[in-house]
């Protein structure tokens, strides 16, 4: 089978009825905006938990971060009255991903978990997926990092260190998810809702993000889900997203995104 006629038999796939309720779990995660105050600790957390390079100032200034969560800032209004909005972006684990569509080596591809995975050793850095990515989500690796003693006892152990020439993203910690299902199977049981807990999460102080699976109706994100100032970003463009944002409050009571 050719490259076209693989392309064309996924299309197929994403047309078929039902096709996207065939996933064990249905991973989201809920971000209530109205908590956040844009303090940045789910970026470290994710620096920590994920092996990420901190690449420093002149790569920074090319735009080469490797962050895999930023928090975006909006300053509306003129002082006295000014507004300061803050919200975390990461991978949406869109369930119709544009990136998966894009890549000519199938090196990101969606998982039994629903999530929007990477294979590293398989991506060959074409920046295809990064190019069709609306969220800018996307993280090419321009160099081969390496820490020198002691830091180099601080990486995670359960996470690959990846090396230059390939295409990065976050996956809702899918180390975490694989424990916990493990440990699940182990004891003969169902993931627990709140069991896994994704490092932005977990650092969160004001407890703004909320993780887990969607497909079942009894957790908390499929509650959080139906809020009336429930939104997602970039709607519109169709790629259905698995992280959901809850407007902020403002002092009049109103919502905003």
């Amino acid at each position: 089978m050719g490259l076209f006629d693989k392309m064309k038999e996924r299309l197929e796939d994403f047309r078929r009825p039902g096709y996207f309720k065939k996933y064990d779990h249905k991973w989201t995660m809920v971000v209530d905006l109205d908590k956040c105050n844009g303090c940045g600790a789910c970026v470290g957390a994710c620096y920590a938990e994920n092996n990420l390079p901190v690449v420093g100032k002149d790569e920074s200034g090319k735009g080469r971060t490797l962050s895999w969560i930023r928090i975006e800032r909006y300053v509306e209004g003129e002082y006295p009255d000014v507004k300061v909005k803050f919200i975390p972006v990461m991978c949406q684990q869109c369930t119709k991903a544009p990136c998966e569509t894009g890549c000519p080596v199938y090196a990101t591809y969606h998982n039994q978990d629903g999530l929007n995975v990477q294979v590293y050793n398989r991506c060959v850095g074409t920046f295809t997926c990064a190019t069709y990515c609306p969220y800018d989500a996307r993280r090419f690796n321009w160099f081969t990092y390496e820490r020198e003693a002691p830091l180099d006892k601080q990486y995670n152990p359960d996470v690959t260190v990846r090396e230059m020439g390939v295409m990065e993203k976050g996956t809702f910690c899918i180390q975490r998810i694989r424990a916990a299902k493990d440990t699940a199977k182990d004891e003969k049981r169902a993931v627990k809702d709140g069991e896994v807990k994704p490092a932005c999460a977990q650092a969160c102080p004001t407890g703004a993000m909320y993780f887990g699976d969607m497909n079942d109706a009894n957790s908390q994100v499929a509650k959080l889900a139906n809020s009336p100032r429930r939104f997602r970003l970039l709607e519109e463009l169709n790629t259905d997203p698995s992280v959901i944002y809850l407007k902020k409050v403002m002092k009049d009571g109103s919502s905003a995104e």
